[in-house]
Order: structure tokens, then C-alpha cells, then sequence
């Protein structure tokens, strides 16, 4: 990767099931990361987060290496994702990320671009929708980070499941993005860039919105032995792929 890109990633879905990802991300913070010159995460860095006072790995690895990073005058910021919206000051203080609100307009090449997760475009999802909702509440956060440990990682593994499950019975359009809500977003947001992840479906778009050329890119996830990085500088947007060892 050149050098002054700035690099955007999200649903690794780390998970101690799957330390060939973490190692994969630890590698690309050591290596490429260092060279960016800046990195956003955009949701479901882990495959589940139940509070910043649990201490498990990988979390104190990852928060170990992002702190690196940062050390290293490399700024990172993370948005929270359906898997991780429990992340908190506490881990942001730990690893050196900069908190961003759910959909935040920045400047790539000089741009204006809004970067959002990508669950609250999948409209059509109507069942996951009122999820969301429910889960986003304070009062319901509030609730969850004041059972114990082991009761928050057992009601994790549930809703893990239930997601799996509800996953397996739903069309693959339920579960994309609706184009509408993308283009409603973005005239609310007065741009024509959007980046998400959340649906696993790689890919940059481009068409035309009122007349004006208009740009989706989006994330994928990360399945051994592979990750996927979009690089952004001058010369545009690319999606680029990162191998671990087979």
C-alpha cells in the first residue's frame, strides 16, 4: 500500500474461535496501518463486546496494538457496529480510538463523505430494525452492563444464536441495503460519498444522484485466511485484500 492513504476496515468480528483474524489484524496495525495516515473502523471490530470491564482476549491484545498505532501518530477511530455497540470510553482510553457518533461526514481527498456502519440502511429488515432499537437504548444498555460477567456472556452467545438463526430464514435483499434509504441518507447529509460495512457484500458503487455523480463503497468482512482494507487517497478509492498465513 502507498504511503498517506487513509484506510478504512470493519466486521472482522474478532473472536477468540478465530485467532487467525486477530493475528491478521495485529500484522496489518504493525505493518500497512503505520504508513496510513489515518485508519477508521466502521462497526463489529469484535464478533461480540460485552462491556469495557471485561478483560478477555482478544481485547486487551487488540487494545494493546491500536494504542501502538496511535503512539505512533497514526490517528484511528471506530464507530460502533450491531456487535460492538457496548464498546465504551474505558477501551477508547485503553487503545488511543477516537469515539465517532453513528454516521459522521469527513473529508477523503478533500470530499465530503459520510461513514456509517450500514445496519440502519437495511430498512427492509423490519424484525432487525425494532432489535436495533431496543438494543440502542440507554436504559437497555444501562441494564445489560449491570449483570454480571458471565450472565453478559451468556445472554452474548444467545443473541449470537438467535442472529444466526433469523439470518438463515431471511432473503439476501431483507438483509442488504435498501437503495432508497441510501439516497434518502445521503441528500439528508448534503454529500454524494458514502462508506459502510455490515453486509458483507464488498464493492464500490457509483451512479447518479439528481444529476450528480454519486459513490457507495462497501467494507467487507474478514474470513480466514483474508481481510479487506479500502485504501482512499488522491487517485480514488480502492478495495484491497490483505492474506494471512494459509
Amino acid at each position: 500500500m502507498n504511503p498517506r492513504a487513509t484506510l478504512l476496515i470493519s466486521d472482522l468480528h474478532l473472536d477468540p474461535a478465530r485467532p487467525a483474524i486477530t493475528s491478521l489484524l495485529l500484522k496489518f496495525l504493525e505493518r500497512p496501518a503505520r504508513q496510513a495516515e489515518a485508519l477508521y473502523i466502521l462497526g463489529d471490530l469484535f464478533e461480540a463486546w460485552i462491556g469495557d470491564d471485561d478483560d478477555a482476549e482478544p481485547g486487551r491484545t487488540v487494545a494493546a496494538a491500536l494504542r501502538a498505532l496511535t503512539d505512533a501518530g497514526v490517528p484511528a477511530y471506530f464507530l460502533h457496529g450491531n456487535r460492538d455497540f457496548l464498546l465504551g470510553e474505558r477501551f477508547a482510553a485503553a487503545s488511543g480510538v477516537q469515539l465517532l457518533p453513528e454516521s459522521v461526514v469527513i473529508e477523503l481527498a478533500g470530499e465530503p463523505t459520510l461513514l456509517l456502519h450500514g445496519d440502519t440502511l437495511c430498512i427492509d429488515d423490519e424484525e432487525y430494525q425494532t432489535f436495533r432499537a431496543q438494543v440502542r437504548h440507554p436504559a437497555w444498555q444501562a441494564q445489560i452492563l449491570a449483570l454480571p460477567l458471565a450472565q453478559r456472556r451468556a445472554l452474548a452467545g444467545q443473541l449470537r444464536e438467535t442472529s444466526r438463526q433469523a439470518g438463515l430464514q431471511k432473503a439476501a435483499d431483507i438483509t442488504d441495503v435498501n437503495l432508497a434509504e441510501v439516497e434518502r441518507v445521503l441528500r439528508a447529509h448534503g454529500v454524494r460519498q458514502m462508506i459502510h460495512g455490515h453486509t458483507h457484500r464488498p464493492a464500490i458503487h457509483e451512479w447518479r444522484l439528481e444529476g450528480q455523480p454519486a459513490r457507495r463503497a462497501v467494507l467487507g468482512d474478514w474470513q480466514e485466511p483474508q481481510g479487506s482494507v479500502l485504501r482512499c487517497d488522491a487517485s480514488g478509492w480502492r478495495l484491497e485484500r490483505l492474506f494471512g498465513t494459509p
